[in-house]
């Protein structure tokens, strides 16, 4: 049995750019009518609604509705050396073979001439799922941490205090990101600084960006990366290179 194939890497791949490789597993599961199994891709979250039994060495899975002594002589696995695991089905590859091709007359010639019905298979990932587990998965008590490669804003900007040079600092700012194509999240409300940060750390976008009286003196900005608890006061022509590709 083949344990890895073009697609099960493309989709891995996938994963690794949405954060979530290090929880991802290959997942075998029944594959109904169509094929000995169909092949899931589950992470591991308490959240989740399946149960899995996983070996970490070999990254694979199998799902517990198929997990008999059968199964796991023919894939090689020993149960000794499975976890059980709750997680979340974000992806699947389903091998269909022929059974609608040929009724649907959906046939090819082959190099000899001969017609042969097209080999079918289905594969996918779904989105509101997959946001759903990021946030399950990458979350800290603060709220969410968005993957760079997801995230819906690339930058949050934050304005402390109502200073009219603060807002045109800000603005300038806002509009060279725009003009750059950078997504930018703008909060220039009037609240306090704690509160701005909260909600700025609850919607998790990777690099905040704040403006204020202090930062003006200095003729710096201040960032902070939402994976990490280190701030930066920097000149706004190093913060443009960083952001701007």
């Amino acid at each position: 049995i083949s344990l890895m194939n073009k697609n099960d890497e493309l989709h891995l791949n996938i994963f690794d750019k949405l954060g979530l490789s290090e929880f991802t597993y290959k997942t075998f599961a029944s594959g109904g009518i169509f094929s000995k199994y169909s092949h899931e891709f589950q992470v591991i979250s308490d959240a989740g609604e399946d149960t899995i039994y996983i070996d970490e060495k070999r990254k694979i899975a199998i799902n517990k509705e198929v997990l008999t002594d059968d199964v796991l002589v023919d894939l090689g696995l020993n149960k000794d050396d499975l976890k059980e695991k709750k997680s979340i089905e974000i992806g699947n590859i389903f091998k269909l073979g022929t059974k609608f091709s040929e009724p649907l007359e959906l046939f090819y010639t082959d190099q000899e001439g001969k017609k042969k019905p097209v080999i079918m298979g289905s594969y996918g990932i779904g989105p509101g799922r997959v946001m759903g587990t990021i946030v399950e998965s990458l979350s800290d008590d603060k709220g969410i941490v968005w993957p760079k490669s997801v995230s819906p804003f690339d930058v949050h900007l934050v304005t402390i205090g109502q200073d009219v040079s603060v807002k045109n600092f800000a603005d300038d700012l806002y509009a060279k990101l725009r003009h750059s194509s950078v997504d930018v999240l703008y909060d220039d409300r009037d609240l306090r600084a704690g509160e701005k940060f909260a909600d700025s750390d609850l919607i998790g976008i990777p690099l905040r960006c704040v403006i204020s009286e202090k930062t003006l003196s200095e003729d710096r900005v201040e960032i902070k990366y939402r994976n990490n608890d280190q701030v930066e006061l920097i000149s706004k022509d190093e913060f443009l290179k960083r952001v701007i590709l």
